[in-house]
């Protein structure tokens, strides 16, 4: 079950960014921006755990799950070095998945011939 969790949640969120394209006129760096925000906003609060909980990589894999791995970070960076795990926690809790990140568009870019439009 927990994998038709994953796909209907995650599905879900893709549903929702699918409409803010289609039914606004926001940008995709918009909705990004907003769907990171949303995740740090739920984790804040230890709202997005429970979705976790739920739905597993359904809710860990989409930006929501970035975002609250942000919060989360922050939140442990400051019970363990204070005021200074404002600025670490986030960076160093997403530190595999950016770099994951980087070296992929790297490689890509290597391999690719990326063209202007």
């Amino acid at each position: 079950m927990i994998f038709l969790y994953a796909f209907l949640i995650g599905g879900l969120i893709c549903v929702v960014g699918q409409l803010l394209i289609d039914l606004t006129k926001m940008t995709p760096a918009r909705i990004l921006v907003l769907f990171v925000c949303l995740g740090v906003l739920l984790g804040a609060f230890g709202w997005y755990d429970k979705l976790v909980d739920f739905a597993g990589a359904g809710a860990t894999i989409p930006l929501t799950g970035f975002g609250n791995s942000l919060a989360n970070g922050v939140k442990e960076a400051i019970q363990k070095d204070g005021f200074i795990g404002v600025i670490t926690g986030g960076l160093s809790a997403c530190a595999g998945g950016v770099t994951v990140a980087v070296l992929s568009g790297l490689i890509v870019s290597l391999i690719a011939r990326p063209k202007d439009k």
